[in-house]
């Protein structure tokens, strides 16, 4: 059993994502981040960054945070989600980690940019479009060549990628210009698991 603390975004939605295609048994603790629950000593001893998600092992009593080392340890943990061999693991873990140094942090600026800043922000809009641009570039180079971002199978790696990548309406993206993404963004979307665990995040899973 698994308890995932986690909140309705992109990196909070991975994680039930994950554990409904590994049908795993788990509950969620939906973590109040307007209510600064993350910053709490209790949320903190989880994850000393203070950021959702957080995996705990009931089992074990074991946790870990930082959502792709969450799905690595699952994949890696039930077989499953990951290429066997050494090759294909590898190309998971560069997806994983671009997915978690590059399309993650320039997504989330953009978004922040055209949302939430306090005034606006031109230059700070031109640069993170310009790099969100560039990013669904290099995954439409991708797409284009492998049926999926790692592999020709499915792994975490789309898993990693696709709640960050589906949201192109709320930055502005042209997703007319990237039809291979455009065509996996819709192959992933129609996954049970992936529907579930999207509806299991924002709370409205029956």
């Amino acid at each position: 059993m698994y308890t995932a603390y986690i909140a309705d975004t992109p990196n909070g939605r991975k994680i039930p994502i994950a554990l409904e295609e590994l049908a795993l048994d788990y509950r969620i603790h939906r973590v109040d981040l307007n209510a600064g629950e993350q910053k709490s000593p209790d949320f903190e001893r989880l994850n000393p960054n203070g950021k959702i998600p957080v995996l705990v092992d009931e089992g074990s009593g074991a946790s870990l945070f930082e959502s792709c080392a969450v799905l690595f340890h699952l994949a890696s943990a039930t077989g499953r989600l990951m290429p066997a061999d050494d090759h294909g693991r590898d190309a998971v873990l560069q997806w994983l980690f671009l997915q978690a140094a590059s399309v993650g942090p320039m997504l989330g600026q953009l978004w922040w940019f055209r949302h939430a800043a306090p005034a606006p922000n031109a230059a700070a809009l031109d640069r993170y479009t310009r790099e969100t641009q560039r990013l669904y570039g290099v995954i439409e180079r991708r797409l284009a060549i492998s049926r999926h971002i790692a592999a020709d199978e499915y792994t975490v790696a789309d898993i990693a990628c696709y709640p960050w990548l589906v949201t192109y309406d709320e930055l502005g993206i042209d997703i007319g210009e990237y039809r291979a993404v455009a065509d996996w963004l819709r192959r992933i979307g129609v996954r049970p698991a992936v529907q579930r665990g999207l509806d299991i995040a924002r709370g409205t899973h029956v």
